[in-house]
């Protein structure tokens, strides 16, 4: 038995979950320094949809958030989750552009990068991962968690030890859809501990109602860290409980060290920004509930609103159950990709697709062929040879690693945006979000130089997204 150490996402994963990234700093700041005295192995703060959310609904810079807390923040490690060669955008970028914002996130004060890819291709890490140990921080590789039936404990385990042979210091089983159930993680996790000498993460969702119990079994089998979220942001979407894991683990070999008083503060902070998101309309009570969908479509949470915002606009929400049972054999016909961003865009666009028009593949976005194309990695297994056929005819399949394609590009981004160019960092939000950054950059010249005026408050009418 071994202490168990905590991720705590509330400055993260939770608000992500829960209420679509939109806490923001201001809101932060006031609990930093008690977050800090907590005993947490790490605070779990950027990356994800936080950037994007930053600039696009909150007119705020990103890395000045990282450079806030991190001057708040001086014992605490600070975490980040990154998706691979997508960096924090939608699609590939060059390896410069990693390698850049990589080096920048380091240097702000990140300590452990959390890399993914969405079809669990290594070769998409590789960039990632490296320049992370480069620049001295800790480089955790990911595992989308998913099931299917290609996708088996030898998968995970091939998949595990080709990420420790790349050079990654930690593992985590990233289960973004709640599917991990505990027995099955008691096994897997065991197996894993025999496999790799590395410590093990585990990351899931109470979307499905499993979690919690998921993270005892997965503690009883050994794993060293788990996520949770400080109860007011919790459950539902979001993760398990942050106090009851410290209250269940508490005298036992497995004890956290964490004391429930210096929590129950930092909850009591939370509860009323909880309460102004419910009354708001920001936090919906349909997030809170358990879904079991989940477990039966292997959707996750919110990949199923996102249909029923698309099928809304198409007046077709009566197909809702229609595309749920064709989302598993469009997935099937793709390679069995884990449904994670991209991914689940990708196979969930398609499915709604191929319910309205009333015939499969008879529309199909540039997307999907992209990913057929091999543009986005590696499928779990092989696409076959009639569904290529259907879906680019005879253009050539990619075998090679996707970003070995793309020519380095952060000279040209940095001459295309040089106009707003305030710090080097902007070079990269420009990169990633060249639409939502422009207009971040534009509120940011207005609220400088108007400072006293009145038309900084027309700025935000106008700049703001």
């Amino acid at each position: 038995m071994a202490k168990v150490k905590i991720t705590e996402t509330i400055l993260r994963d939770a608000h992500q979950s829960l209420i679509a990234t939109r806490m923001k700093t201001e809101e932060m700041i006031p609990i930093l320094e008690k977050l800090d005295e907590a005993g947490y192995y790490s605070l779990e703060m950027w990356g994800g949809a936080t950037y994007d959310a930053s600039l696009r609904f909150l007119n705020e810079d990103p890395w000045e958030r990282l450079r806030t807390i991190r001057k708040k923040v001086k014992k605490t490690n600070l975490q980040m989750l990154l998706r691979g060669q997508n960096i924090l955008g939608y699609k590939h970028y060059a390896d410069d552009v990693v390698e850049e914002f990589v080096k920048r996130a380091v240097g702000n004060g990140i300590d452990i990068i959390r890399i993914f890819d969405a079809l669990n291709d290594i070769r998409n890490l590789k960039v990632a991962l490296e320049t992370t140990k480069k620049e001295g921080a800790h480089a955790q590789a990911a595992i989308s968690y998913t099931i299917s039936p290609v996708h088996t404990t030898d998968t995970y385990i091939k998949l595990a030890k080709d990420m420790e042979n790349m050079g990654a210091d930690s593992i985590c089983i990233k289960d973004m859809s709640g599917l991990l159930t505990p027995y099955y993680a008691y096994e897997l996790i065991t197996a894993l501990k025999g496999a790799v000498k590395i410590p093990l993460e585990l990351h899931s969702h109470a979307t499905s109602g499993l979690a919690s119990m998921t993270y005892l079994k997965g503690i009883e089998a050994g794993v060293d860290i788990i996520d949770t979220a400080i109860s007011p942001f919790a459950l539902g979407t979001s993760q398990p409980p942050t106090e009851s894991f410290v209250a269940t683990l508490e005298n036992t070999g497995f004890d956290t060290g964490i004391k429930l008083d210096k929590l129950n503060e930092i909850a009591e902070y939370f509860k009323p920004i909880r309460e102004k998101s419910m009354e708001s309309g920001l936090l919906n009570p349909k997030v809170l509930g358990v879904n079991i969908n989940t477990l039966i479509y292997q959707v996750p949470g919110g990949m199923l609103s996102n249909l029923v915002s698309q099928l809304k606009m198409q007046n077709a929400l009566d197909k809702f159950d229609e595309v749920l049972k064709e989302v598993p054999r469009v997935r099937e016909d793709l390679g069995y990709p884990p449904l994670v961003t991209p991914t689940s865009q990708i196979v969930g666009t398609q499915a709604v697709l191929n319910v309205i028009t009333g015939e499969r593949y008879k529309m199909i976005p540039k997307e999907v062929k992209a990913y057929v194309k091999g543009m986005y990695g590696k499928p779990t297994v092989p696409i076959k040879e009639e569904i290529v056929k259907k879906i680019i005819g005879d253009e050539e399949v990619i075998t090679c690693r996707p970003a070995d394609l793309i020519k380095p590009e952060l000279q040209s981004i940095r001459n295309e945006m040089k106009e707003y160019l305030e710090q080097e960092e902007d070079v990269l939000s420009y990169a990633l979000f060249p639409q939502v950054a422009t207009n971040y950059f534009k509120y940011r010249r207005a609220l400088k130089y108007n400072i006293d005026s009145e038309v900084v408050d027309m700025s935000q009418k106008v700049y703001a997204v």
